[in-house]
């Protein structure tokens, strides 16, 4: 069980330091769902990111301190040359598009590609479609999503972070999962020894609460 730790710097020491990094296209919405997770803020007019920037957030999972190290990249095409360094290090990941524009859901693949091109091959993954509020304007069903997510093992949530809905359980999902995971590394240690092809599937299909849709979320109906 994890609990939030506010939304500034812990007091006491810090047990792991876990870094996750957001990925999709440009415009999608990773700043925002970062500024909603790190600060508990939205911004209207908010600009495109530059770059490569980074926020923490240190939060309680089974009475242990997680510094959360949350990565945001620019989407566009002229900044993917920091691929390899801002993949280093990660053990969570976030693949973000936005429900009302389908090219974004349609490069999804292609950023999963990169991702495990470049990261470890037991990160832990979601898929996440944001804007719900937007639902009016909704491009890519939800049963799409999910039947893409749980294909390629992933978790997956549809989170609004205009009204921070999902954003929290979002981020608790995947790091309560590198939790767990890191704890059992005792256990992973021995199977890479005798079959290291084993871990990715103990470590990334595992289903989690994450790729069962919330009741409460809106879905679409095919007409």
């Amino acid at each position: 069980m994890a609990s939030g730790g506010g939304y500034g710097s812990s007091s006491h020491k810090t047990d792991y330091v876990f870094k996750v990094v957001l990925i999709g296209d440009s415009a999608v919405g990773k700043s925002q769902i970062l500024s909603r997770f790190s600060r508990n803020e939205f911004s209207l007019d908010s600009k495109a990111t530059i770059g490569v920037e980074f926020q923490t957030r240190t939060m309680l999972i089974q009475n242990k301190s997680v510094k959360a190290q949350i990565w945001d990249t620019a989407g566009q095409e002229r900044y993917r040359a920091v691929t390899s360094a801002y993949y280093r290090g990660a053990v969570g990941a976030m693949l973000v598009y936005d429900i009302t524009k389908r090219q974004t859901f349609d490069h999804i693949p292609r950023w999963l590609e990169e991702l495990r091109a470049h990261a470890d091959k037991n990160i832990v993954i979601i898929l996440i479609g944001n804007k719900t509020d937007l639902e009016d304007q909704r491009a890519v069903w939800t049963e799409d999503a999910k039947e893409f997510a749980e294909k390629e093992g992933l978790f997956f949530l549809e989170t609004s972070a205009l009204e921070a809905t999902y954003v929290e359980e979002a981020f608790v999902t995947v790091l309560t999962e590198i939790f767990n995971i890191v704890n059992k590394k005792s256990l992973v240690a021995d199977e890479v020894n005798s079959n290291p092809a084993s871990l990715a599937c103990k470590n990334i299909l595992i289903p989690g609460p994450a790729q069962v849709i919330p009741e409460s979320n809106r879905m679409c109906c095919r007409s």
